[in-house]
């Protein structure tokens, strides 16, 4: 069997990886500094000067880890006493037993980046638990509302859209996928919606992606959409038990979640799915990840809007929940550092969930990098190939384009990506809908790595 390629990594100078641990890691530790600095009033009504105590130890805790990745210090264990903290350090001492002797420590800029990214969240979760009483705060709750907030006006559209359609004993077969592919692009660009890629800055989507989807089509460089549909369809028409269940792993909160809470009502609406399981993180993470906060907050907001439709769609979605169509699930693994094809060993309990599914949703980049175990693969590297073992369900990424990583291209076709548009791999501008389908057998992922307690 062929070796793996090696990890992305942030060695190479100019490569995104790079320029992420460089340039942007920083301007984000220096964003969360300057959230605690500005809720210091706050702090101090809620706590007295406890609460003041607590936003100085905060940031002194972010500025040593600031220093620590721009002058590419060893990688150090955590302290806190997090449940996840053991399988951290047990994962340090793993990227530390790669290294060749006289290698040293595991560093920022020599590590795989999938690893030192993830670290640096990690990192400023403990900072944000070892300083109580303000160990709840989501340093990443303002942008993250504030997305929503701006993304307002297309929020109404796509809410005003799916409560227009028609029921689905009007709907022929053509129709209901056309319909289908219609919010599948919608939930695809949403997901340029990406606080951890623009270093915080405002991304939302201030303009109605529904008018542009024709423009749009060019950019979709790898569109399994079809057989997509195709197992959708299959499952609804073959289903021998009164359950079809779709999961979707989500990434950003904002108008990307709404547009897969929009999918979502889709798919149950129209007899699609029976049951739809949402997988969030369970800390703050990638500045804009969904946390269960995040998940009901959104609901929320969007059943008290005063435009009718955006309401109907809030009380639809809150009806969801309550009834167990709609699901939310959290765990420790979506915020640990390895790949998924190590799920099976590291989170069997999680790996056995997914099994339940007829199709596992894996939306943006993060999820696709851990895919694909993050290694600088080659283009053309079938999908099946790239996800080494995993394959816990049929399942679709649904991504834009942020990483210098894509797999599945035809021949010549990064190639020539590569003359027309230098970047087209770390913008966002290039998207895929990229579908691994049923095996015949699931074969069985060989690692070492710890398991969750």
């Amino acid at each position: 069997m062929a070796e793996s390629p090696a990890f992305l990594s942030a060695q190479e100078e100019g490569s995104f990886a790079y320029l992420t641990i460089k340039d942007r890691t920083p301007q984000i530790l220096t964003k969360v500094i300057d959230t605690l600095h500005r809720h210091k009033s706050e702090f101090f009504e809620k706590h007295g000067e406890e609460g003041v105590e607590a936003e100085k130890k905060a940031i002194s805790l972010l500025s040593k880890l600031r220093n620590e990745l721009q002058t590419d210090k060893p990688i150090i264990p955590l302290v806190d006493k997090c449940v996840d903290a053991d399988i951290w350090n047990q994962y340090l001492e793993y990227q530390r037993s790669l290294l060749n002797e006289g290698d040293g420590e595991p560093r920022w800029f020599f590590s795989p980046w999938l690893f030192v990214e993830c670290y640096m969240y990690r990192r400023i979760h403990e900072a944000i638990i070892q300083s109580p009483p303000i160990q709840d705060f989501d340093v990443f709750k303002e942008s993250k509302d504030k997305n929503f907030f701006e993304s307002q006006e297309s929020i109404d559209a796509l809410c005003t859209h799916l409560k227009q359609l028609r029921p689905a004993k009007d709907l022929s077969e053509n129709e209901l996928k056309d319909e289908c592919f219609r919010l599948l692009q919608i939930s695809l660009w949403g997901n340029k919606c990406d606080l951890s890629l623009s270093g915080g800055e405002s991304s939302s989507q201030r303009t109605s992606v529904m008018d542009s989807l024709e423009g749009l089509k060019p950019f979709i460089l790898i569109n399994d959409s079809e057989a997509l549909w195709a197992l959708l369809n299959g499952c609804k028409k073959t289903a021998k038990t009164p359950a079809v269940r779709v999961d979707i792993v989500l990434d950003n909160s904002g108008f990307e979640l709404v547009t897969d809470l929009v999918l979502a009502d889709f798919l149950l609406s129209f007899e699609l799915a029976t049951e739809i399981h949402f997988h969030g993180k369970t800390i703050p993470w990638f500045v804009s990840d969904v946390t269960v906060r995040d998940f009901s907050w959104t609901i929320e907001h969007v059943k008290s809007s005063n435009q009718k439709s955006t309401a109907t769609c809030g009380a639809d979605w809150e009806n969801h929940v309550k009834m167990g169509r709609w699901i939310y699930h959290d765990h420790l693994f979506w915020t640990l550092p390895h790949p998924y094809c190590a799920m099976p060993q590291v989170a069997p309990d999680l790996y056995a969930e997914l099994q339940k599914a007829c199709l596992v949703i894996f939306k943006g980049d993060l999820n696709y990098r851990k895919l694909m175990s993050d290694r600088k693969w080659a283009f053309t590297t079938p999908f099946r190939q790239a996800l080494s073992g995993f394959h816990p369900a049929p399942l679709c990424s649904i991504r834009t384009l942020k990483a210098e990583l894509q797999v599945g291209l035809q021949p010549g076709q990064a190639e020539q990506l590569s003359a027309s548009d230098p970047h087209w791999l770390t913008t966002g501008k290039y998207g895929i809908f990229q579908f691994d389908g049923p095996l015949p057998t699931c074969p069985f992922v060989n690692t070492i790595q710890p398991k969750l307690a």
